[in-house]
């Protein structure tokens, strides 16, 4: 697909990852319309990249229905809008669970439910899902948000196989650590050495490649990474014996804790 003239809604787009999408999105040559929790943080944004931006809170239903009527007949919806949701399940109110559960699982699927529809109808539209490795392999401390993650992978394989005759694609993106922004960065967690990272752009590079080139899945992480992902779901009991020795509890703990105030 094209982007050259194409209306994109992004979400999350307050953040680092989702500002790097965006900026690469409007270098592409795309019409924006940006979303996120916070305003003032969206709107500089927007006057950057030649977009509009509207305050969401994909938390709240109805918020997602007002979206969806200001979005109108998009082109491409990227779906990168997700609360970090880590620690201990229980750990977890059940409000918590909730308030993960909405904003990284549901608003994505209604909102591709929606959307897909109106793009179906016109024969053209792509759909991309920011998931992360973490749903692909799941370690300690990540429950919720694996689960969430996990969700938008089955979701997407799924979606993709209704929409594809109706001239729709859809893409799940895979996300390692992320490098200078996100969820992982923001939580000053430090890996061991040899543990590579990525940046967002290159994640902004991913969500491209995918829309243009109609990719069903990418993984955005260093080689042994995504072979680590891959071995997981081969062999999730060795796995998990790996991460641990590796110091995959410590990272995770250390995660937690930077993410306490974020669930």
């Amino acid at each position: 697909m094209e982007l050259r003239g194409s209306s994109v809604l992004l979400t999350g787009a307050t953040g680092g990852i989702g500002h790097a999408i965006a900026r690469r999105l409007g270098a592409e040559g795309a019409a924006l319309l940006l979303t996120g929790r916070r305003a003032d943080v969206l709107e500089p944004l927007a006057a950057e990249v030649g977009g509009r931006a509207t305050a969401v809170d994909l938390g709240q239903r109805d918020a997602v229905d007002r979206l969806l009527e200001e979005a109108g007949d998009v082109d491409v919806l990227v779906a990168n809008a997700a609360l970090p949701a880590s620690g201990n399940v229980l750990d977890f109110r059940t409000d918590q669970i909730d308030a993960a559960l909405e904003v990284n699982l549901r608003a994505p699927m209604i909102l591709s439910r929606v959307l897909g529809e109106r793009m179906a109808g016109r024969g053209r539209g792509h759909i991309v899902l920011i998931s992360s490795l973490s749903g692909k392999s799941s370690q300690p401390g990540s429950a919720i948000y694996s689960a969430t993650k996990f969700g938008l992978r089955g979701f997407g394989q799924g979606l993709r196989g209704d929409l594809a005759p109706r001239g729709v694609g859809v893409s799940v993106v895979f996300p390692g650590f992320i490098r200078d922004a996100g969820m992982f960065h923001e939580s000053g967690a430090k890996l061991p050495r040899g543990v590579g990272t990525s940046t967002p752009e290159q994640v902004a590079a991913a969500v491209v490649r995918a829309i243009t080139a109609d990719k069903g899945e990418i993984d955005v992480a260093p080689i042994a990474m995504r072979l680590g992902s891959t071995f997981a779901g081969i062999a999730p009991e060795l796995s998990a014996r790996v991460a641990k020795r590796l110091g995959g509890e410590e990272i995770a703990a250390q995660m937690v804790r930077g993410q306490a105030d974020k669930r």
